[in-house]
């Protein structure tokens, strides 16, 4: 039988749940879909949240066919009997966990999207920035998707015809986390065990799962989200334990020292710059010794950075300064602060009155009075 998730699965744009930003009126796929306009981009957001959908629901309102590719297991002789499968639409490939395809991968790809005989859309969970190659990010534009929200999470649970009391539906959005995906796979083993929906009976269903890593699956998202919430805590035993569980189950420790490197300075930030030097020297001992030991320089960074005092204000703070800018666009900026290497340009005022310890804010006169580090 087909999974619930995919029974209700929208099928157009006016059924698909959240992410207003890009699929609202006068939003960027949504206007894509209405002018008809065909063009190679990445979805970046974590799982469940609707990446594979909005890219058939766009595929399909384009009136192109559409191949799916999972960059897991995909190849480059894949990517080739998709270009000599012949037809006469338009040919667009979804290519999920675009991350995993390597540099050389990615390469091989570039050409067909640069020509257009491949429409691209990647899906991805991990930051385009650091795992897609700058060529191909310039070719692609990028959409961000957020986690539902608990409304649009409520819209899917109604959408599955289950009968299912509020107790249980408040706790199986607050478990799922914005993921409608785990909460639907959760819902439907319930129903199938039990033949109805209960709190008792969801939380029943969930305590019998056997205990499970899948770095393609839920878990492995779960599990990072837990290790980094608990270093956050400055709780390094809970760290420590949820490593261990990474480490165990043959998780890419580059994956996990990578996120370490982004804790701190995200989390950690002013308060111990130390500690951003700490995971670069705990990222690059992974790089050199590979498992196994390099799960020992893992656990020294997770219980630094545990331990560490927190300060979120440089991140806090460059937020939102990036409003600012895609609200103001590029405002002018400070004549004395140009750079002045031509005499013309010195003529007309460049860095003319520039002090090296100047008082007066080097802000945009717009934003003279923004303070973005509180």
């Amino acid at each position: 039988m087909e999974p619930l998730a995919s029974r209700i699965r929208p099928r157009a744009l006016d059924e698909f749940v959240g992410q207003e930003h890009l699929v609202g009126p006068g939003k960027p796929i949504r206007e894509a879909i209405e002018k008809k306009h065909l063009f190679s981009f990445i979805l970046w957001g974590p799982p469940g949240v609707g990446k594979t959908t909005l890219a058939r629901i766009y595929a399909n309102a384009l009136n192109a066919e559409m191949f799916e590719l999972s960059a897991v297991s995909a190849g480059k002789e894949d990517i080739r009997r998709i270009l000599k499968t012949p037809t006469l639409h338009p040919k667009v490939l979804f290519l999920d966990e675009i991350h995993r395809f390597n540099k050389a991968q990615q390469d091989f790809l570039l050409p067909y999207v640069e020509s257009g005989m491949l429409t691209l859309i990647g899906a991805t969970t991990e930051n385009p920035s650091f795992e897609v190659i700058s060529a191909l990010l310039s070719r692609t534009r990028v959409f961000v998707l957020n986690e539902l929200g608990e409304s649009e999470m409520l819209q899917i649970i109604k959408r599955t015809k289950l009968k299912v009391p509020k107790p249980a539906a408040d706790w199986l959005i607050e478990m799922a986390n914005g993921d409608a995906r785990q909460m639907l796979t959760l819902l439907e083993q319930t129903e199938a065990l039990h033949s109805k929906v209960s709190l008792e009976l969801l939380k029943e269903t969930l305590q019998s799962l056997h205990l499970r890593y899948d770095k393609k699956g839920e878990e492995h998202y779960n599990t990072i989200s837990a290790f980094i919430k608990s270093m956050r805590a400055s709780q390094p035993d809970a760290a420590i334990y949820y490593l261990a569980r990474m480490v165990e189950a043959g998780e890419d420790p580059l994956f996990i020292a990578r996120r370490m490197v982004i804790f701190a300075s995200e989390d950690i930030g002013l308060a111990q710059p130390t500690a951003l030097v700490v995971a670069n020297e705990v990222f690059r001992a992974c790089e050199m010794i590979g498992y196994p030991e390099c799960a020992i320089n893992l656990a020294h960074g997770a219980a630094y950075l545990s331990q560490a005092k927190k300060d979120r204000r440089s991140h806090d703070a460059f937020l939102e300064a990036q409003v600012d800018v895609k609200k103001h666009g590029n405002l002018p900026i400070p004549m004395q602060i140009r750079n002045a290497p031509t005499k013309l340009m010195k003529d007309l005022g460049y860095h003319k009155g520039y002090k090296m310890y100047e008082q007066e804010s080097y802000l945009p006169e717009k934003l003279k009075k923004r303070r973005y580090l509180k």
